[in-house]
């Protein structure tokens, strides 16, 4: 009996120990939020937590993800890159003002919706949006109507329910503030071409300003040049021996 007290009481450690491997730490549910089961799959729901960040130990086997009614400010690069579970990520309602360009990286081929609504994003790296397949809601940000964002509502998948919501609160011309950004294509506007003619009229003047101070050098320097031969013409007048030496010459001739 003692020899049997005495060989449970040493595989005790070892049990514990295997049972520390066993459990599914990559399952754990962040403190401030609360994990459920939806159709089967797993979701995290991290709604009006006060949360300033995504949190770091979400669990690897989420698919859907609630981190709406926050105070995120930002999406880093490589956010959800260990969640290769995920389908949907809720993350409307935040303050969210800065996306890196690879904040999605190891998610895109999965993920099926993606809602950045009412944010205070003004511009977006296209990189982190048209390699998604997700259905995307960007309404209702202060977005700056450029180039970029003209490019993701050609090529990226956008929620139609949405996208007369995506409103120009600043632009490269005040006709356009104000005014949804759909509308503004739909006169014609080509905010890339408008780019390029700002490019271009920068250029102009760049090469202008150039070429101005060139003939502002040349000018100078031949000034200075003519002036110098004057004195030096001065100079020589002014020496005694300049007049006898101008007659000899003269005499001689």
């Amino acid at each position: 009996s003692h020899l049997r007290d005495t060989a449970v009481t040493r595989g005790m450690p070892l049990a514990f120990f295997c049972l520390l491997l066993c459990i599914p730490w990559g399952s754990s549910c962040p403190p401030s939020c609360q994990c459920t089961e939806r159709a089967g799959a797993k979701a995290v729901l991290c709604s009006s937590r006060h949360l300033e960040e995504i949190p770091k130990d979400i669990p690897r086997d989420v698919v859907f993800l609630k981190l709406d009614a926050n105070s995120i400010t930002r999406i880093p690069g490589n956010a959800f890159r260990h969640l290769s579970h995920l389908e949907e990520i809720d993350l409307s309602r935040n303050a969210i003002e800065k996306i890196d360009g690879a904040a999605f990286k190891g998610v895109a081929a999965g993920l099926r919706s993606l809602d950045l609504s009412g944010n205070r994003i003004r511009s977006i790296p296209k990189e982190a949006l048209l390699a998604l397949k997700a259905k995307l809601r960007l309404a209702n940000n202060p977005w700056h109507c450029e180039c970029a964002l003209q490019e993701v509502l050609w090529e990226a998948r956008l929620d139609l329910d949405s996208v007369r919501d995506i409103t120009c609160h600043t632009a490269p011309r005040e006709e356009y503030v104000g005014k949804p950004l759909l509308q503004v294509l739909d006169a014609g506007v080509n905010l890339c071409g408008v780019r390029q003619r700002t490019t271009d009229v920068a250029m102009l003047v760049t090469m202008f300003a150039w070429f101005a101070m060139v003939v502002v050098y040349v000018v100078c320097y031949v000034r200075h040049n003519r002036e110098d031969s004057c004195r030096h013409g001065h100079y020589l007048r002014a020496l005694p021996g300049a007049p006898a030496h101008a007659e000899t010459t003269s005499t001689a001739l």
